[in-house]
């Protein structure tokens, strides 16, 4: 078995030294036969090197005067100014060879080493498209925010992803049996993917908060019964300010399953009071509450009466629903304008001797003759005589 091992290195020495002779000669014998042909085709393929270097060097300066806007233009001239010079002389090389009575083994060894460069080069080109991409959606302002760390593994997975595609597609070219590897890697994906579910999980939803922007650093939300601002938006946990002072901190998953309410972007605020006053108000009285409610909120500024009316016969009151507008996106604002509308109609109402109700309950007698009485009638009180 020695014996055989040590008998095969030689050979395999012999056969690759022997093929390697055999190029030579062949590669003379081709140059010595067919320079004009060789001649022309070397010139064709060096004005297209240099077409291909002159668009990617017009690329790179568009690059530089345009800056990092991740805007669809400038993503595609990026990917134009990440090619590589060795793909530009293999494609070159590659186009011309066959008009060049170029021999099959050196056509073999240029097309072999075109495939790898071109493989490489899509996956650069890929890379470069599927960035730009996520930055187009992201926005420049991301880079300089918490995301920014999702951003960069964003960047990672898919740079070993694409090369990972680009190194099995040379593999198959090169007449390797990759059906295995495709088989392992897919098997340790999904074991990975298993183990670390909700690492995964909260990191998908870390992207859908970068891709659907439901809210950001600094926007005022509301969720189940917490409400305050968004402090930090990580990629696995988010942290809200309440409006008590503390911090929630909540992962990204369980945090997109509720219904959040966004309050940054809203253009105005509308509030709705509800105001009970007694039932011995006159009913003409209760008509001009409207009139009354509507001038005190249109007084204020940056605000809009909606509508005011009697909406019910409650318990011990009659109901009366205000609701109005206040156009900022400032809840501090909105909060005191509401305030001081508030303390309007009470003082209004204290100058008109329109009594606001609470709950009571009235107890009614009846007299000997079946009508009902006060449980209070007039009486003369007594003194009693302590001599």
């Amino acid at each position: 078995m020695n014996k055989q091992v040590e008998g095969d290195g030689p050979d395999a020495v012999h056969n690759i030294s022997q093929q390697g002779a055999t190029l030579v000669n062949e590669a003379a014998h081709w140059i010595g036969g067919n320079i004009v042909e060789i001649m022309l085709a070397a010139g064709a393929g060096i004005i297209i090197a240099l077409l291909l270097l002159g668009i990617r060097s017009l690329g790179c300066r568009i690059m530089k005067r345009m800056g990092g806007d991740p805007r669809w233009p400038v993503i595609f001239v990026r990917v134009l100014s990440k090619t590589n010079i060795f793909f530009i002389v293999m494609c070159s090389a590659e186009l011309v060879a066959g008009y060049a009575a170029t021999p099959p083994a050196i056509l073999k060894t240029i097309n072999f080493l075109f495939v790898i460069s071109a493989a490489f080069q899509a996956a650069i080109w890929a890379r470069e498209l599927v960035l730009g991409f996520i930055e187009h959606r992201v926005g420049p302002e991301t880079e300089h925010s918490t995301l920014g760390s999702a951003i960069g593994i964003i960047r990672l997975l898919v740079t070993i992803a694409l090369f990972a595609i680009a190194i099995i597609l040379i593999l198959d070219n090169l007449g390797v049996n990759v059906t295995g590897l495709v088989a392992g890697l897919g098997i340790g994906g999904i074991a990975i993917g298993l183990a670390a579910q909700g690492i995964f999980s909260d990191l998908f939803a870390a992207l859908s908060i970068i891709f659907d922007k439901p809210f950001r650093r600094g926007d005022g939300v509301k969720f189940d019964q917490i409400t305050g601002s968004v402090e930090n938006i990580g990629l696995k946990t988010t942290r809200i300010r309440s409006l008590s002072g503390e911090q929630v901190i909540v992962s990204n998953a369980k945090l997109l399953e509720q219904q959040i309410h966004n309050f940054t972007h809203l253009e105005h605020r509308r509030f709705v009071l509800t105001l009970g006053i007694v039932y011995q108000t006159p009913p003409e009285v209760c008509a001009r509450i409207p009139d009354m409610i509507k001038a005190m909120v249109e007084a204020h500024e940056d605000t809009t009466f909606v509508r005011c009316g009697m909406i019910n016969f409650g318990d011990s009151s009659l109901d009366f629903e205000v609701q109005f507008d206040v156009h900022t996106t400032d809840y501090e604002k909105a909060f005191m304008t509401r305030s001081a509308i508030c303390l309007d109609i009470l003082k209004r109402f204290n100058e008109d001797k329109i009594d606001f109700a609470y709950p009571t309950q009235t107890s009614f007698t009846a007299a000997p003759d079946g009508n009902l009485v006060l449980p209070y009638p007039d009486v003369t009180l007594i003194a009693k005589d302590h001599a």
